[in-house]
């Protein structure tokens, strides 16, 4: 009854437009007035002790590192980089959005951030040389939700933060998934673009090139600064989120110099905008967790797939795609946080390994970022595209096929998460 009280009070209320965050509260309310437990301060308490919590800091200065390196230049070095590299080549310029997407996803982890910042430089760039823009936008947002997987993700923190697994080993097993996230658009991208009469960038001569490296170079750096300093205990993954908001605040005044007072103050604001949203909604969900606790609802869940716990890989393909489907009606985040204490104590009772899971299952949810009718990534991107939702679904359509063909292998193929985690992390 708990279950059905908890899953009805959500999604009535998400029903009749309730923000996500609300929505948490009355449901940990419903299910405290079901239970008699009804305590106006135990919902404060919640609420205060729900961001009281170390790990947590990593996502402000993580989110202001990403708006750093938009207002102080490294975003648009990497693109130039890039288009300076590759955009010579037949279907170029669609090379260079992957790359930059996998760099970007290594700065900022927030897929919208860099499907925003991608698509507006690159799009117009790709209609220019004859790119089908409908394809263009797609490309670009399966490109952008690379970020979620690869360190510095914020979905990962929360991940971490909501299950208690280590934040570091999950970073560390983000970036073999995520690199093959951008092998596999790579490869889909050269079937769908091979025959396309579009013209290419005049190559750059050996100068050009040697000065977009020299140029780049400070924003390469970061992404080796995170994952060194996380695989050898070097800092945490909160202090390593300070190092990346502090190397791309003196990279952007001091070395490129085009962040000035006034870029600054904008940056800030906008990173205490996002920041609030997310500890709000970090909050809101610590309520309806100590609830979910308190009524058993994971031993409830655990029930109902009795006897799935001894067949590990039919139960990934279960719950995957049940959370796929969810994961088409509900963003990211909220779904990090209502689901992972529902699900962890069974895949924790199957023996599956917490830290697979967590790249798995974010992934997962990652794709949802796609689909209509809530994908934020999508929505982002028909935005910035200039373009009909219809149209952009359409383009995204062999990209998002590819990307779930993946999340497939990783279920069935454990070790593509597991042996490059052992081999980085030491064990």
């Amino acid at each position: 009854m708990d279950l059905v009280i908890f899953a009805g009070a959500l999604f009535g209320a998400i029903a009749i437009g309730m923000p996500i965050a609300f929505a948490l509260i009355m449901t940990g309310i419903a299910l405290m007035l079901h239970q008699d437990l009804f305590d106006s301060q135990l919902i404060t308490e919640n609420l205060v002790s729900g961001t009281n919590n170390f790990s947590l800091m990593a996502i402000p200065f993580f989110v202001l590192a990403g708006e750093l390196m938009n207002a102080g230049g490294i975003t648009k070095r990497i693109i130039h980089l890039g288009l300076t590299l590759l955009g010579h080549r037949r279907g170029g310029i669609g090379y260079v959005a992957i790359v930059a997407a996998i760099l970007f996803a290594s700065l900022s982890g927030s897929a919208v951030a860099d499907t925003v910042a991608l698509g507006s430089v690159l799009i117009p760039l790709m209609v220019k040389a004859g790119y089908e823009r409908n394809r263009s936008c797609g490309l670009i947002a399966a490109s952008g939700i690379i970020a979620p997987i690869l360190p510095p993700s914020i979905p990962l923190i929360l991940f971490g933060v909501t299950s208690g697994v280590s934040i570091s080993k999950l970073f560390i097993a983000g970036i073999f998934p995520g690199l093959l996230m951008g092998l596999v658009l790579t490869l889909v991208w050269w079937l769908v673009s091979r025959h396309d009469n579009t013209a290419v960038l005049e190559r750059a001569s050996g100068r050009e090139r040697l000065a977009a490296v020299r140029n780049a170079v400070w924003a390469l750096v970061l992404p080796v600064i995170i994952v060194v300093g996380l695989r050898f205990g070097v800092f945490t993954p909160t202090e390593a989120g300070v190092v990346a908001a502090f190397y791309a605040l003196f990279v952007g005044a001091v070395i490129y110099r085009e962040l000035d007072m006034a870029g600054l103050y904008r940056v800030l604001v906008a990173s205490a905008r996002l920041t609030s949203i997310i500890m709000f909604l970090v909050a809101a969900s610590s309520i309806a967790a100590w609830l979910i606790t308190m009524a058993d609802i994971p031993g409830q869940v655990a029930d109902l797939l009795s006897g799935w716990e001894e067949h590990p890989v039919r139960l990934m393909l279960l719950i995957n795609a049940l959370v796929l489907l969810i994961g088409m009606a509900m963003d990211l985040a909220p779904l990090i946080l209502i689901l992972t204490p529902v699900l962890m104590p069974v895949f924790t009772a199957a023996g599956i390994d917490p830290v697979y899971f967590g790249v798995v299952f974010v992934l997962n949810l990652s794709i949802g970022l796609l689909t209509p009718p809530v994908g934020t990534v999508l929505a982002a991107i028909t935005s910035v595209g200039q373009t009909s939702l219809a149209a952009v679904v359409r383009g995204i359509g062999p990209f998002f096929l590819a990307q779930v063909l993946l999340l497939l292998a990783l279920i069935l193929f454990p070790q593509l998460v597991l042996i490059p985690l052992h081999f980085l992390h030491g064990g």
